[in-house]
């Protein structure tokens, strides 16, 4: 390569080098303008919205403040008659109890045909002994019976043949009273053996033991193959299936309680069963000062006799301002209700309870009848809220 031609191609880069570099330059203005452009666009945007945002806040804070907080529906107290209760504790037991024994002494005990919780009928058999032993005392005075029979059929004729010869003087006065006496006796002797034949005939009876009356079998002490004993228990019998609950009440409040006085009574699991007074005790116990109140209980069979419970006896009515359960609400331990006054307000007012009956509950304090209260609810208001009302149920 010459030198003409080198210096021409060195001419032509330095051509080309300024050519970029100016391209390049152009470049870098038009983004810096685009750049500003877009930055004046953005700040023209922001305060318009800020602008915009500052005219719409009193709007909506004035929207917020006139909306309601709950939608809710108004009740008012109502006045009714009530009964009024006397709470009590006690235990359920037995009305009365049949203790069955045997009656007769030293048998073997052969079969027991009952057990407990059946329900058996007066005169029902419940066990029988092995009668081998009194079946054979009977045989033994039937041939005792025979045997006085014969010597009376004797001593008859004899007397009937000294009655004839008594005013003939064939035979000595005092043979004839030998002969009448030995009929006397002979017939004595057999009213004695039939007597005998009586008792053991009894006793053959008391090998079935029957129920002495209707009722359930509460306890069972026979076993089969047993030999007992005039008198031991066999079986424990609750008569009637009738139970009680005896219920212990204060002196104080005995005057209330009177006989016939309708019970309702709160089984250990929740249940109920009803009841009437039948009695109230004669006697207070010294040391609780608590009398006894005999209560019948109508047939349940979730009341048994041992089971702990208690009860309600309705001494009375009276009258109770009442408001649905669902209407009071509880906070810090005490109970309120939310009173809405003309403007839709509510105000939180602190009541106190009384009694309950299903879904009502007394309100002994703090409410008056003419004043309305939210329905349901009012544990999401707050004192002052405003609320819009509509009719109950809708």
């Amino acid at each position: 390569m010459n030198m003409k031609t080198s210096k021409s191609l060195v001419f032509r880069a330095g051509v080309l080098a300024a050519i970029a570099l100016g391209l390049i330059a152009v470049g870098l203005k038009v983004a810096d303008g685009m750049k500003s452009s877009a930055a004046s666009s953005a700040q023209g945007k922001v305060t318009g919205q800020e602008k915009s945002a500052k005219q719409d806040k009193p709007a909506a804070a004035g929207a917020t403040a006139a909306r309601p907080a709950l939608t809710v529906a108004v009740t008012q107290p109502t006045t009714s008659g009530w009964a009024t209760k006397l709470s009590a504790n006690g235990s359920i037991a037995a009305w009365q109890e049949a203790a069955v024994g045997a009656e007769v002494n030293g048998l073997r005990l052969n079969d027991v045909r009952v057990n407990v919780g059946d329900y058996v009928r007066r005169g029902q058999v419940l066990a029988t002994f092995a009668s081998e032993t009194i079946q054979a005392e009977l045989a033994q005075q039937a041939a005792q019976i025979a045997e006085a029979e014969a010597a009376l059929a004797d001593a008859q004729a004899n007397a009937v043949r000294a009655r004839e010869l008594q005013n003939s003087g064939a035979i000595p006065a005092q043979q004839i009273s030998q002969l009448l006496t030995v009929e006397k006796t002979a017939q004595a002797r057999l009213n004695a053996v039939k007597a005998a034949e009586q008792s053991i005939r009894l006793r053959m009876g008391f090998t079935q033991v029957v129920a002495p009356d209707e009722g359930v079998i509460s306890a069972r002490m026979a076993t089969v193959g047993s030999v007992v004993g005039a008198g031991q228990e066999l079986f424990r019998l609750i008569r009637k299936n009738r139970l009680e609950w005896r219920a212990e009440v204060s002196s104080a409040e005995l005057a209330k309680v009177q006989t016939g006085q309708a019970v309702n009574i709160t089984l250990p699991d929740g249940s109920a069963a009803s009841g009437k007074v039948r009695m109230v005790g004669p006697v207070v116990d010294a040391q609780s000062r608590n009398a006894l109140v005999y209560v019948d209980i109508e047939r349940s069979p979730l009341a048994k006799a041992g089971m702990f419970a208690k009860g309600d006896f309705a001494v009375g009515s009276a009258s109770a301002l009442t408001v649905p359960q669902q209407a009071v609400i509880l906070r810090d331990g005490f109970s309120y209700v939310m009173r809405v006054d003309a403007g839709n307000k509510v105000a939180q007012r602190k009541v106190q309870l009384g009694r309950r009956v299903g879904e009502l509950v007394e309100i002994v304090e703090g409410l008056k009848v003419d004043e309305k209260i939210v329905a349901s609810g009012g544990a999401f208001l707050a004192d002052g809220d405003t609320v819009r009302i509509v009719a109950q149920g809708s």
